[in-house]
């Protein structure tokens, strides 16, 4: 142990330590060991790994997986020094530092990601995708000094593909029923301007809701990320909502139209489709709260690449092409003079009876998604008395003239 104490620096620093790297680049660092006095090593070796792992407790049982997807051992020589060994060779001979005061000396390493894809770095609640680089001290009579650092890995993902600038369109309807009696019906259709985005993108969200039941429903919109893990033959599913928007109100018989309707994507990892034993899905999540029963829900997949959409802005365009309607209207002419006609007399005046309601039977909506809102909507049983026929001739001026 007293070796270990003669260490007074001992890390790895990347020639680039806030760089995100991809598949067929360079990794590129140094190996960094300060001594205060002489001290013998035996070998310094490096070891890169790239692995996806998963593991969960289930029971008495763990299920476990790891897919290794890179890996690079070399055995390190002194900067300055000539090359006497090969790669993969363990054993070379001593290497004596020897020094007076404090000595840095660096041990310079790279390598190279085959030009293939890599699953992006990610940790999530049963597994993760990790890179790393290891160096290993070794001395001559005492146990090896080890030190890791890690490295952000970014798949590329590519939002301007063909399949992932294609609009996403899709339709959804449900029967609504409470205790087993059929209450209408509620549907949805819904489109979005295509299927890969970045972050940082919104999604302008086109819909149409329809509420055919007797209850107040609530429309809404959310993005939903899933995460798959498998190992030993069985799969763990976890799912989160990350953000989400909703709509107004819409009684019975009425609908909704959503027009642009805008959700922003937040901060999240891009999608992981490629590895073996993780996969990181996205999807729009479009659907309706329908009080004492079940949402009718309309699921968009998603992709979440890396390189931004470099087409035009549909949600600048669909601006503008507002824009430009509602100034359209000045084009039009108005006649220079209208005609003019007596209306029908005010209800109020004529009727005899006063029909009118003391208190409104339909109570005020705050929140749809409260446990005290209504679940129908019930109309009340009454009736007006017919208004009178309409009449140009005003039989109260006729009777005053007699």
């Amino acid at each position: 142990m007293v070796m270990f104490k003669k260490m007074k620096s001992f890390e790895v620093v990347f020639s680039d330590p806030a760089k995100t790297y991809r598949s067929g680049e360079k990794v590129a660092g140094k190996v960094l060991l300060e001594v205060a006095e002489v001290t013998r090593v035996a070998a310094v070796k490096v070891l890169a790994v790239g692995e996806a792992r998963v593991e969960w407790t289930e029971g008495s049982k763990r299920p476990k997986e790891v897919v290794e997807y890179v890996r690079y051992e070399d055995v390190l020589l002194l900067d300055n020094q000539p090359t006497v060994c090969r790669k993969d060779t363990y054993l070379h001979g001593d290497i004596t530092v020897k020094s007076h005061v404090s000595s840095v000396f660096f041990f310079f390493f790279f390598f190279f990601f085959k030009n293939r894809p890599m699953p992006t770095s990610y940790k999530g609640k049963h597994g993760c995708v990790e890179y790393w680089v290891k160096v290993f001290l070794e001395f001559p009579s005492q146990p090896a000094l080890e030190i890791k650092k890690t490295f952000e890995v970014v798949e590329a993902i590519d939002v301007n593909t063909p399949e992932l600038v294609s609009p996403v369109i899709g339709t959804k309807q449900q029967k609504v029923s409470c205790m087993f009696i059929s209450d209408g019906k509620v549907s949805i259709a819904a489109k979005i301007e295509r299927k890969g985005f970045c972050e940082g993108d919104e999604i302008c969200i086109d819909a149409d809701f329809q509420n055919a039941c007797s209850r107040i429903v609530v429309p809404k919109a959310a993005i939903l990320a899933k995460h798959t893990y498998l190992a030993n033959g069985k799969t763990k599913v976890f799912r989160e909502k990350l953000s989400s928007v909703r709509g107004d109100h819409i009684i019975s018989g009425m609908s909704e139209a959503w027009r642009g309707k805008s959700l922003r994507i937040p901060k999240i990892k891009p999608s992981i489709l490629g590895c073996n034993i993780i996969r990181v899905e996205y999807s729009l999540l479009i659907y309706v709260h329908v009080p004492g029963s079940k949402k009718t829900i309309l699921d968009l997949p998603l992709v979440i690449g890396t390189i931004p959409y470099n087409g035009p802005c549909s949600r600048s365009s669909s601006l503008s092409s507002q824009i430009s309607t509602e100034m359209s209207w000045g084009q039009f002419s108005l006649p220079d003079q209208f005609e003019v006609s007596i209306a029908p007399p005010c209800y109020g005046d004529v009727a005899r009876e006063d029909h009118r309601l003391d208190r409104p039977t339909t109570p005020l909506l705050d929140d749809g998604d409260s446990f005290d809102s209504p679940l129908f909507m019930y109309a009340p049983q009454f009736q007006f008395v017919p208004p009178p026929t309409y009449t140009e001739v005003d039989p109260v001026s006729e009777a005053k003239a007699e």
